[in-house]
């Protein structure tokens, strides 16, 4: 129990910062920029900038960019090639794991590469009235203003949407602590359903999602393409506060199904093609 608990607090604690400045951005474009602003709305180039940044370790910019999402900042492209790159624990595990250079740039590139296809994708294919005028303070119910500091009113918000944080990645660490690698595993291991299933897996909303699934790749328990499908679904905490922050649930299991879709697509033609990194 002690070392779940130290996991939650770690885990939260790298977020918050994300937390914290997708707030302050939010708080200013509320406040400061013209309601028809169309900054970072470019669907030329949000895909393709939503992809890069997504790469880099940790599941902070799945947070930063789902809660820029949700006021309607970045297009539903942009985020799902966030989410689609997002690393989280994988590159530090592979790093650690004494695998070849070679392999964890091919996994990197590859991540990238479906991440910019499938961003620019969906927003050719997505199409959805204007979203409703978000707003962070009406819908907290925070008590803030346009006179209020927008420093502190973005920490009652990052304050509020850690303890839901919280509350959740504990829950969700108990039940994967219980389960076990092992279990998983077992399930995985030489069936052609392990593609649909590794997919499955890294939708948990959760950093243990993409330590099981490297883990289990690099004592070459899963293939290429279980590897690949299941980090490509792997947005981390992001897609737990996507629920959080976006009350169009439709449009939540949306993105949740090209996620899906997408990694176990990409993971089916790797392993068909008999790719191994």
């Amino acid at each position: 129990m002690g070392n779940i608990i130290s996991d939650t607090l770690i885990d939260l604690i790298k977020i918050i910062p994300f937390l914290y400045v997708a707030f302050l951005i939010m708080e200013y474009l509320e406040h400061k920029v013209k309601k028809n602003s169309n900054i970072l709305k470019n669907k030329k180039v949000g895909p393709l900038i939503g992809s890069l940044l997504g790469v880099i370790p940790q599941c902070g910019f799945s947070v930063l960019g789902t809660n820029l999402f949700a006021s309607g900042v970045i297009t539903i492209g942009t985020l799902i090639a966030i989410y689609l790159s997002t690393s989280d624990e994988m590159l530090m595990i592979l790093l650690t794991g004494g695998v070849k250079a070679k392999t964890i740039i091919l996994v990197l590139v590859v991540k990238v590469i479906v991440a910019i296809i499938g961003g620019y994708l969906i927003d050719f294919l997505y199409k959805k009235k204007k979203r409703e005028d978000y707003s962070i303070c009406r819908d907290d119910d925070c008590g803030c203003s346009h006179e209020h500091n927008i420093f502190i009113s973005s920490l009652i918000h990052t304050l509020k949407i850690s303890f839901f944080i919280l509350i959740t990645t504990f829950i969700l660490n108990i039940l994967i602590y219980y389960l076990g690698e092992d279990v998983i595993a077992r399930v995985l291991h030489a069936n052609i359903l392990g593609i649909f299933i590794a997919s499955l897996v890294g939708l948990i909303p959760n950093c243990c999602s993409s330590v099981i699934i490297t883990e289990l790749y690099i004592k070459g328990v899963i293939t290429t393409g279980m590897l690949i499908g299941g980090l490509l679904t792997g947005a981390g905490v992001g897609l737990l506060l996507l629920f959080k922050v976006n009350k169009e649930k439709r449009e939540n299991m949306f993105i949740i199904g090209s996620l899906y879709i997408i990694g176990v697509i990409v993971g089916l033609i790797i392993d068909l093609l008999h790719i191994a990194f």
